[in-house]
């Protein structure tokens, strides 16, 4: 019998635990994680609808671009002025930033007051407003003695809705926190402000700069922490802003780089989104508000509604008896009596309870103990949903972030101020443990905002003089490589001249342009017949090919080929060495297909200059590309190669023809197109040959028919008329090169060398401080480490920066996104300049082959290889632009060659064979 009365007393003092009918009241207040990751999941599609131009005028999170594109790196300085406008006082201050580079950051100094804004002013005309803002503003400069002669920037921290079309403007969407100034909406507020200046008079005042309080938010702690990429506001009213990539804002032209949208993330819901979990006391809020249907969120979660949801919760308790006996209290009726700083002070662990007692006695309704405990919970339940929510919006941020970089974790700071935040006892704990248990996935650090949106402001000025000032140096910088139509058509006259000086006999010695006479006198007419061998020499790799060319109706080219690598050693051993590796490259190919015992014809592709005898002997005038074997130069590399095989003893070959790379394209593209008469390499080398006339060509007797011209033209400049055009950084990689002072055309518009042109930039930015945060990595030091391949990948049209940062930090350069967006223009200004480069050398060309034909008006065609042309994204239609611009009275077609110049070998040794049979045959 006890037992069944202690049983029966302590379910009576269940029953009468105040907390539980608080639970039960309260029960649609009470959210669950699955509830907040559906919300934030709706954040998240409002977040797409915002930024969407064909949707952001429907939608209720605006997403408005701020036009802030980069957070504080720690180099900011100056100093400056900055106005804080946004609640019922507002604030002047001085900032004075101190530079800091790399790990060392900046310092700031501020020196501020606060000034009341007469209740009259919030809802009279806007101009007494802003002149109200701007008389302040000049006796702070009279208080602080800071001079009235002298301009001064000022930073503008407007912490309402704005839509920005730039920096320094935007135009007023609607007011909030009781403002209700006439005459502003739809208007430029900065303007306001500086009419407002004038008018006040006797200060020079330049406005650079409007910023939303939680924009201002995110880069004052973004000068402490480079992570800082969020900024939070969670005070009297709420807002959120981010740094989102600039090609997912359709609201702002550009997609490189990435730009501060505020989120004004107040309105979510004003479209019906949460209604399933908004309850009666939010809707009375809404009724009773200045501005029903709009700002839901914020009226669910700011500090200027707290207070008033857990009054309005109170009473309705009361009503049904569950609170005060029943007792309401005009006071307790009272909009406004019960404020967010009591919830504050009820929900405090120690005192919370005798404050809860304090307060309600101040409303008349004598709590007893329970009731105290009741409405303690109250409290708790109301701010708690305030955080769940909060932390539900800004996972839909973090997750979105966490996308748009692509990483498998997210390591990111997000900048929080506001009142509700600094002021509440459990606020922080929760919003940081619901965020934490939302994104797992993510290392989110809280930094609170000590200094206020001011120095924000101020920063935001600090960083665009700090990018206005870089990207003058930086254009400066690049400006050398931006060539002039004129600077273009002075390349191609002094190309012109050096073609003229290779083809005469009394200046060839000395001419850059050599003009090497190849005696290839003929391209293909389709009657070559036959199987012929090749070999492909001309880098760290070589092909040996086996070419069957059949005639007749259906023309055919079937080819095999095996490719052999060229150790180090080998190239600057002995030549000796060289050619005994060549010969025993082929033997291994003819074995592989069982084609030993048969004297094939060869055609021998070699991407070296050459002085040429006849098509079977070219003696080489110097090796380039890296080769460096000994007693080669100044020999016949067609005899050379015939000593080697018969030390090899092993087969015999009928070497037909050495011929160069550019020339073995031009003949492969003519086997498929008649008109193609210039052959140009635009790879790891830069070259070009053409069809001349005989007449033309001093160093070979008779002036009957043409032959095709080795032109060399990597040397072109070596004589010194390129140095107007050449930088600093062309004549560091020359210097260091394993040739200084030779092929310094092909130096600037070459894929060996273009990413060695690039490094020599970026080392000189980042000393200057412009890239990597000034440290100069060991990655960066090493010459050759930034391959042309780079700059293809970087310059793709279709690689987002994500992917640029991507490429930098495989290199192990640890870059932001503003230095992936200077790699991506130093890479485009590099190769602009090559493309440009080898056009005006191309347009010499045709130009030269219409006026020895006597045109007009020249059709032709050029066979084009090399994987610069065909892998570079822009390089081929700059370079052809440039030819068109240069060249206007020729039509020039650029055909790609498919299948290298060991297949052109092979044609050239087809139409030698042949032409040797019509030779015997007469």
């Amino acid at each position: 019998m006890l037992a069944v009365h202690l049983v029966s007393f302590f379910f009576s003092k269940l029953q009468e635990d105040p907390t539980k009918k608080v639970d039960r009241f309260l029960y649609a207040m009470r959210l669950h994680d699955d509830q907040l990751s559906d919300i934030s999941a709706r954040f998240q599609a409002e977040m797409k609808k915002g930024l969407s131009v064909e949707s952001n005028a429907a939608a209720a999170v605006k997403m408005l671009p701020t036009h802030v594109r980069s957070t504080p790196d720690g180099s900011e300085k100056g100093q400056f002025l900055a106005l804080d406008l946004g609640g019922s006082k507002f604030k002047v201050l001085q900032v004075k930033v101190r530079e800091g580079m790399g790990i060392r950051r900046g310092g700031v100094e501020m020196e501020e007051k606060t000034y009341p804004i007469p209740k009259e002013l919030l809802v009279g005309r806007g101009t007494e407003l802003f002149d109200h803002v701007s008389e302040s503003l000049k006796d702070f400069l009279h208080e602080k003695n800071i001079s009235l002669d002298k301009k001064h920037p000022l930073a503008f921290t407007f912490s309402f809705a704005c839509e920005q079309s730039s920096l320094d403007q935007g135009s007023l969407l609607g007011w909030s926190k009781n403002y209700r100034a006439r005459g502003l909406q739809g208007k430029d507020v900065v303007q306001a402000l500086r009419d407002a200046i004038d008018r006040t008079g006797g200060m020079d005042i330049e406005v650079l700069a409007m910023v939303n309080d939680t924009v201002a938010t995110m880069m004052t702690c973004g000068f402490d922490d480079n992570y800082c990429e969020v900024g939070l506001i969670i005070g009297t009213g709420t807002n959120a802003c981010y740094m989102e990539e600039l090609r997912h804002i359709d609201l702002v032209e550009g997609d490189e780089g990435r730009m501060c949208v505020n989120t004004e993330w107040g309105a979510f819901g004003d479209d019906g989104r949460l209604e399933d979990i908004r309850t009666e006391f939010d809707r009375e809020i809404d009724r009773g508000s200045l501005n029903p249907g709009k700002q839901l969120f914020e009226k669910m979660v700011s500090g200027m509604y707290m207070g008033e949801l857990v009054r309005l919760i109170l009473v309705k308790m009361a009503r049904e008896g569950l609170l005060f006996e029943g007792r309401i209290t005009p006071e307790l009726l009272t909009k406004g009596k019960f404020e967010t700083k009591h919830v504050s002070a009820i929900e405090k662990s120690k005192e919370g309870l005798s404050k809860a007692k304090e307060i309600l006695t101040r409303l008349g309704v004598e709590p007893s103990a329970d009731d105290c405990i009741a409405v303690q919970h109250v409290c708790t339940i109301v701010s708690f949903r305030s955080a769940n929510l909060i932390a539900a919006t800004l996972a839909g941020i973090l997750t979105r972030l966490k996308e748009n970089k692509g990483v498998s974790r997210l390591r990111t700071t997000v900048g929080i101020d506001g009142s509700l935040y600094k002021m509440h006892p459990q606020y922080a704990r929760r919003l940081h443990k619901t965020v934490r248990r939302l994104v797992p996935d993510s290392d989110v650090r809280f930094l609170l905002s000590e200094s206020g949106s001011g120095k924000g402001a101020a920063m935001v000025t600090a960083v665009a003089y700090r990018l206005a000032d870089q990207s003058r140096q930086i254009a400066e910088t690049l400006s050398e490589f931006r060539l002039t139509t004129e600077q273009l058509l002075e390349v191609k006259k002094r190309m012109k001249t050096e073609i003229q000086n290779g083809l005469s006999k009394s200046t060839q010695d000395c001419a850059t342009v050599k003009m090497l006479p190849t005696f290839v006198r003929s391209t293909p007419d389709g009657t070559e017949n036959g199987d012929f061998l090749a070999l492909d020499l001309g880098g760290t790799n070589f092909r040996v090919l086996l070419v069957k060319i059949r005639s007749g109706k259906r023309r055919t080219v079937e080819m095999h080929n095996k490719i052999y690598a060229i150790p180090l050693e080998v190239m600057q051993g002995t030549g000796e060495e060289l050619f005994d590796h060549i010969v025993q490259c082929i033997s291994d190919f003819l074995d592989y297909m069982g084609m030993k015992n048969a004297r094939l014809p060869l055609g021998f592709t070699f991407s070296f200059p050459c002085r040429q005898t006849s098509l079977d002997a070219g003696i080489l005038v110097t090796w380039t590309k890296g080769f460096k074997a000994t007693d080669c130069e100044g020999e016949d590399v067609v005899g050379l190669l015939r000593e080697a095989i018969k030390r090899r003893e092993e087969f015999d070959l009928d070497v037909v023809a050495v011929v160069n790379d550019t020339v073995g394209t031009m003949m492969t593209c003519a086997y498929e197109e008649p008109t193609c008469e210039i052959g140009l390499i635009a790879g790891t080398g830069s070259n070009a040959c053409y069809m001349e006339e005989m007449r033309n060509i001093e160093m070979i007797e008779g002036d009957e028919g043409r032959m095709c011209v080795n032109m060399e033209w990597g040397a072109f400049g070596d004589n010194g008329c390129l140095d107007d055009i050449r930088t600093e950084y062309d004549r560091a990689v020359d210097d260091f090169s394993l040739n200084p002072g030779k092929q310094r055309y092909e130096k600037m518009c070459s894929g060996m060398y273009l990413g060695e042109i690039v490094r020599n930039i970026l080392i000189d930015m980042t000393k200057r401080g412009f890239l990597f945060r000034g440290q100069i990595s060991e990655t960066l030091k090493t010459r050759g480490i930034f391959e042309t391949k780079f700059l293809s990948q970087i310059e793709s049209d279709r690689l987002a920066l994500l992917q640029v940062r991507s490429i930098l930090q495989h290199l192990g350069l640890d870059s932001t996104c503003d230095d992936s967006i200077i790699v991506k223009e130093v890479c485009g200004t590099v190769s602009h300049r090559a493309a440009q480069l080898c056009g005006a050398g191309m347009a010499a060309v045709v130009d030269k082959i219409r006026e020895n034909r006597g045109l007009d008006h020249l059709n032709i065609t050029v066979g084009v290889d090399g994987t610069l042309y065909k892998l570079h994204p822009h390089f081929s239609r700059i370079m052809h632009q440039t030819v068109n611009e240069l060249a206007p009275q020729c039509n020039v077609n650029f055909l790609l060659s498919e299948d290298g110049s060991g297949k052109g070998a092979a044609l050239i040794t087809a139409v030698g064979c042949r032409l040797r049979q019509e030779l015997n045959s007469k």
